[in-house]
């Protein structure tokens, strides 16, 4: 079966894996990563993706995806992870919403009340519709980051 993707290193690339290996300061997951590089190359020592998966203990599949980020998008990219292209959840609160949180916690509490709790503040956002749902524990997560307390 013939690679698709086949990784050619320059001296340069297979010098840098080399003391990216042998040196040890890397993050683990840099280091197996150029140990894959180094063994799937084509003019070194050219292993199957099933021998250099077994040598440094990966998938197939993971020696596949390294040797296609080196192909396609070079060496940088096939030793560091790949970047989220987006947030797994958006957050809860953007400027305007929690602008309107903390003029309702600086505010005059409810009336029978002394002060605000974080349940208070939740309900009352839902109700004034500036977000559809709020936990209370995201309101105490953003009064703890801009550094308020309602005490």
């Amino acid at each position: 079966m013939t690679k698709k993707y086949v990784v050619r290193l320059s001296a340069e690339d297979r010098s840098q894996l080399d003391a990216l290996v042998s040196t040890g300061k890397a993050a683990a997951r840099k280091i197996l990563h150029a140990q894959v590089l180094l063994r799937v190359d084509a003019d070194g020592p050219n292993c199957t993706d099933e021998q250099t998966a077994e040598a440094v203990g990966l998938t197939t599949t993971s020696v596949c995806t390294i040797r296609e980020r080196f192909v396609n998008e070079g060496l940088d990219s096939a030793l560091c992870r790949k970047k989220q292209d987006q947030p797994s959840r958006q957050p809860t609160f953007d400027g305007a919403k929690e602008a309107r949180m903390l003029a309702l916690a600086c505010g005059k509490p409810p009336e029978g009340r002394a002060r605000w709790t974080l349940r208070l503040l939740a309900g009352k956002l839902v109700e004034l519709k500036v977000l559809d749902t709020v936990s209370h524990e995201a309101i105490r997560q953003t009064l703890k980051k801009m550094r308020l307390s309602l005490t």
